[in-house]
């Protein structure tokens, strides 16, 4: 009779818990039991690891095998724990003896157990190790962890996990040269970290966009102070060109918001990301409220999570369902999603940008200059309701596209992205020494610290609130939008013209000071 351990990591939400691989042998009819709430992609790891063995030249034991994996209240999925349940295997059977990795406990002399070691990979029937979902998210973990261990896993996820700083990482291309590593007879050398590639070329650049200054403006405000956009316009006038380029004009990640993005592209397993590159996600406008926010039986990201540190692009936003469109209200607020279930709740972060176009009218040609719409008043005003209050005080910036008088073709072309992206960075870089977040994130305790005003600045703000009845949270958002083009402007207070700026962003106060 033998006992193996070998440790390895699940994935709860996105965090990655650690999970004893116990497997036991004994005497007995053969069999191969699996326990510890392992889901049925687990339980086939079965086949995957008996395959695995036999092509690598090993053997598998007739015996009585149970492979448990503790705590046994944590659910198990994927089959990541295809290499470590291999190993268990070829420890309890007496295939491979570890003298330097293997303890012998001294209350169980038959327990063999890897103590400084955190083994993942899925096994394909060849031997080999293929990659598997949330490599970053186990590698964090890991490093987090006070213990000195090293991690285990597929040669491609390893390089990935190679970049989290303070952990030493080893990648293997099969079951054998784990084996081999184990053994000591051809050990693997830790990967170094790779460099982080510059952002691709291919992002699209503002430059390609002629006219539209009022909306160029207002994607550079946007990128300065991390707020929340929506654009309106008959359609063909801009609004998803623009769009597309936002993230071309954000600043670039930290080293530790890119692991932050990569962590959820490996959770959710997003095979196009980019290392470096801010996410940029548009789904469609059918995409049901499981897929915006995330959900399942067993908790999955939704794309809130997915645009983590990136832009969120609503297209058609009034078609989207009412639940969807109001179940956005709370992570534009907190940063975060929480999916609860009957005996589990998992927390998934959120800190997007949230950037919306829609059209003016249920046809969509509501004035333009030809005339074309043919909706009654009442329906225009019936799509345009569709946008409750709540939603509406939680997006900072409104800007209505048109066509122009002159023929776009004989437009100039618009700044660079390159350009007016170092202008961003340099606006972002005194909103972090200020207050540590940007203005869009700027708590209300902080506000009146960090957002001083002239005398003549506060007397048209004060006058606006007695005017208009609009909520605090929507003068709040005004505020916040004002310092930003202050900070445009390389002004330390907000004076009139940043004022009379971020009012031309919020339709009731245009239209209130015009009239």
């Amino acid at each position: 009779m033998a006992l193996a351990v070998i440790m390895s990591r699940s994935l709860f939400g996105m965090d990655a818990p650690p999970v004893r691989v116990e497997t036991h042998l004994s005497s007995g009819l053969p069999s191969f039991t699996m326990v510890g709430l392992a889901d049925a992609e687990v339980r086939e790891s079965r086949e995957r690891v008996r395959a695995a063995l036999l092509s690598s030249g090993y053997e598998f034991p007739a015996g009585r095998l149970t492979v448990n994996l503790s705590p046994a209240d944590l659910p198990k999925e994927s089959g990541r724990f295809d290499l470590p349940i291999a190993l268990g295997v070829l420890l309890v059977s007496g295939q491979i003896e570890l003298p330097e990795l293997t303890q012998r406990a001294s209350t169980h002399p038959c327990l063999l157990a890897l103590s400084s070691l955190v083994v993942a990979g899925e096994l394909s029937l060849t031997g080999m190790l293929s990659p598997i979902n949330g490599a970053i998210a186990i590698a964090l973990a890991v490093a987090r962890s006070q213990a000195q261990a090293s991690l285990l896993l597929p040669y491609v996820n390893a390089q990935q996990a190679a970049r989290v700083p303070g952990l030493r990482v080893l990648g293997a291309q099969n079951l054998t040269e784990v084996v081999e590593h184990l053994t000591g007879r051809q050990p693997l050398e830790p990967l170094a970290p790779t460099l982080m590639p510059d952002m691709p070329t291919t992002v699209p650049c503002l430059s390609d966009v002629r006219g539209q200054l009022m909306a160029r403006r207002a994607l550079e405000v946007a990128a300065a102070g991390g707020h929340s956009l929506l654009f309106s316009g008959t359609p063909g006038v801009g609004k998803t060109m623009l769009a597309k380029r936002l993230s071309g004009i954000l600043p670039a990640l930290t080293p530790d918001e890119c692991l932050e993005v990569a962590s959820v592209a490996a959770f959710a397993g997003v095979r196009d990301h980019v290392w470096g590159q801010r996410p940029f996600r548009a789904p469609h406008h059918s995409a049901s409220m499981a897929a915006m926010l995330g959900g399942g039986s067993t908790p999955r990201a939704g794309e809130v999570t997915l645009a983590h540190r990136g832009v969120l692009f609503l297209d058609e936003f009034p078609e989207f369902e009412r639940r969807v469109r109001e179940g956005l209200r709370e992570p534009l607020e907190s940063l975060s999603v929480t999916i609860a279930r009957a005996k589990l709740k998992v927390d998934f972060p959120a800190d997007f940008q949230l950037l919306a176009a829609m059209n003016p009218c249920p046809c969509g040609w509501y004035g333009h200059i030809q005339g074309r719409c043919k909706c009654r008043a009442e329906q225009i005003a019936a799509y345009q309701q569709r946008l409750s209050g709540p939603v509406i005080d939680r997006i900072d910036l409104f800007v209505t596209l048109t066509m122009s008088d002159e023929h776009w073709l004989e437009l100039a072309p618009g700044e660079s992205s390159a350009v007016i992206r170092r202008r961003v960075e340099a606006v972002r870089q005194p909103q972090l020494q200020r207050q540590n977040t940007v203005n869009a994130r700027l708590p209300d305790k902080d506000l009146e610290r960090c957002c001083p005003m002239t005398p003549a600045a506060a007397k048209l703000l004060a006058s606006t609130i007695k005017m208009h009845h609009v909520s605090a949270r929507a003068i709040q958002r005004l505020r916040r939008v004002a310092r930003t083009c202050a900070d445009l402007s390389g002004e330390q207070q907000i004076d009139l013209p940043h004022l009379a700026e971020a009012f031309q962003y919020r339709p009731v106060f245009s239209a209130g000071l015009g009239s």
